[in-house]
């Protein structure tokens, strides 16, 4: 399925930004020239994950595993166009669904193995998904049993396939299917890849994004749309082909995708697994799988960099480079790394959507520069990072639409180029909000230019009414339509209270109603049982109030209490 215009398509190959290679191609290409150099490496943990043991697998086993599960797709009826939803941990399997799927056409649309019932639902309902693969459980949470329960829910869910020791009644245990694959199967999926004659544009992924919309939107990339990003990654970080990569960010949308998935394609090294955040198992991990590259928080940087003897080790001959982001970087933690051990820190500000940039050290070298700032791209500004010839950036203030040109002054980011998406999955109304006039997308991030030439630009704060805790997004208008449904709520505002390790953790200003109440405990068992919400959107601050504070015409003043939060500090 293509859903970037023809017009845009031509443009893009026209610049040489866009072409006509697939992921199966990088795949069959490294497949071809080392079947035997390690592919992918599960998590030291994967008995506490999964229940299952930890597996190393060649490129050849890869490829096998792939054509398996393709043919088991193949005989269940899933075909190209068709939506797979994919929840799985940081595992091998994870790699080989997307390869599986991409192969025949179908369309991967991940979820976090956060999301709960409400959120799978929606995806599934959203997509007409016929398939879900996912494994028996991840770590106590029964997985199986939450989506073969949704079939009966949802009546485009036709088969779960679930992976792990046990099956649940009505799903579909995966790995017998795989290791019973016919050759009648293996010709038939031979058959179905051929006739789906997968190209370049053909969406790849439905990626799910939360913004300040109540629900998830959908965001589908296409193999160029991925394969740039992943370039860009691995250009900014100067890795070389081979290199073998350490993920522990979810591989499930753009952070993790980009520079795990669609990285270990364009090196042909190795994807090192990693689930879940365990700084103990990171370090082990980096010392003992000989990394050259990885990415972390910037508080898991500022840890490591605080306390040394960690660091024991891990070779920085190989580790040359770190990605960082999604929460302001230290200018002491930046230049310590590179002076202490010769490691850049890429600094990257980025979206599902694609407006993605890093700074990085080719382009700007001193460290309180790419702590703070990024590259202002387009107005003929030349940089060194491959990226930042393809995208274009300017700033919009909010209110009267008159684009900024002066420093200091503080505007919405507007983009375009090559990496940008090109609308949400069946979301009209708001891909009419989401593009200007112009055609540029509308990111909701403010920014200011900054330099003495005004060619860098500094993230100021957000327009949307969002959350982002520990790199995740959270809708403040999902978590508040759901705790009004709580009978003792009369009113609520969700904002972010500032959090020194994850970002921001979610504040609930609450307004019961007369002579009720309810504990921080009694509203989280309300979201994750009655709403059935993933657990990661907990509220974790309780703030009762008389009343909210309100502008003139009726407006809930959300600046006014995360002013609260300030205050309490500073006293």
């Amino acid at each position: 399925m293509i859903v970037v215009p023809q017009s845009r398509i031509r443009e893009m190959k026209a610049r040489g930004w866009w072409g006509d290679v697939t992921l199966e191609d990088l795949f069959q290409k490294h497949l071809k020239a080392h079947p035997d150099a390690e592919a992918l490496i599960d998590p030291p943990n994967m008995p506490e994950i999964t229940g299952g043991e930890a597996e190393r697998l060649t490129w050849r086993q890869t490829g096998h595993a792939v054509s398996q599960l393709a043919a088991v797709l193949t005989a269940h009826g899933v075909r190209k166009d068709d939506v797979v939803v994919i929840q799985l941990p940081n595992i091998a399997e994870l790699t080989i669904a997307y390869l599986a799927c991409q192969r025949l056409g179908i369309i991967s649309s991940p979820a976090p193995v956060q999301y709960r019932e409400h959120e799978l639902a929606y995806i599934i309902d959203r997509t007409d998904a016929v398939a879900a693969i996912t494994v028996d459980r991840i770590g106590k949470q029964k997985h199986g049993d939450m989506l073969v329960g949704l079939k009966t829910r949802c009546p485009s869910l036709k088969h779960v396939f679930v992976l792990g020791e046990t099956c649940p009644e009505g799903g579909l245990d995966l790995e017998p299917l795989m290791d019973r694959v016919t050759r009648d199967q293996h010709m038939a999926a031979q058959k179905a890849r051929k006739k789906a004659a997968v190209t370049a544009d053909d969406i790849v992924t439905i990626c799910w994004t939360s913004g300040t919309e109540a629900q998830p939107k959908g965001v589908p990339r296409s193999h160029n749309e991925w394969i740039i990003m992943g370039d860009g990654v691995i250009d900014a970080a100067d890795l070389a082909p081979g290199a073998r990569l350490l993920n522990p960010f979810p591989m499930v949308n753009m952070g993790g995708i980009s520079t795990a998935l669609i990285g270990w394609l364009l090196l042909g090294g190795a994807l090192i697994q990693h689930h879940p955040f365990d700084l103990k198992v990171l370090l082990q991990q980096l010392r003992e799988e000989r990394i050259d590259y990885t990415v972390a928080p910037p508080a898991v940087l500022n840890l490591l960099l605080q306390n040394e003897a960690m660091l024991q080790g891990i070779d920085f001959q190989r580790l040359k480079s770190i990605g960082s982001g999604s929460a302001p970087l230290s200018e002491w933690m930046v230049r310590g790394f590179h002076e202490k051990y010769g490691v850049q820190i890429v600094n990257y500000f980025g979206s599902n959507e694609g407006a993605s940039f890093p700074s990085a050290l080719k382009d700007l070298p001193e460290a309180a520069d790419r702590a703070s700032l990024f590259p202002r791209l387009g107005e003929g500004f030349k940089w060194a990072c491959k990226l930042h010839d393809r995208i274009f950036t300017r700033l919009v203030d909010p209110e009267t639409e008159q684009e900024i040109t002066e420093g200091g002054r503080v505007g919405e980011l507007r983009v375009k180029g090559a990496t940008i998406f090109s609308g949400y999955w069946r979301a009209p109304e708001i891909n009419a909000r989401a593009f200007d006039a112009d055609g540029w997308f509308r990111t909701g991030d403010l920014f200011e230019y900054a330099g003495d030439r005004l060619q860098h630009i500094r993230f100021v704060g957000r327009l949307k009414d969002i959350i982002i805790r520990g790199g995740m997004n959270i809708s403040s208008e999902e978590i508040e339509s759901h705790l009004t449904a709580h009978p003792a709520v009369a009113e609520v505002a969700v904002v972010g209270a500032p959090d020194p390790t994850l970002g921001e953790r979610l504040a609930a200003f609450v307004v019961f109603r007369p002579d009720q109440s309810a504990t921080l405990a009694e509203l989280n068992a309300f979201l994750t049982g009655e709403r059935q919400v993933a657990v990661y959107k907990q509220i974790e601050r309780l703030e009762p109030i008389d009343a909210l504070p309100r502008n003139p015409v009726g407006k809930i003043l959300k600046r006014d209490l995360r002013q609260t939060f300030q205050t309490t500090e500073s006293a």
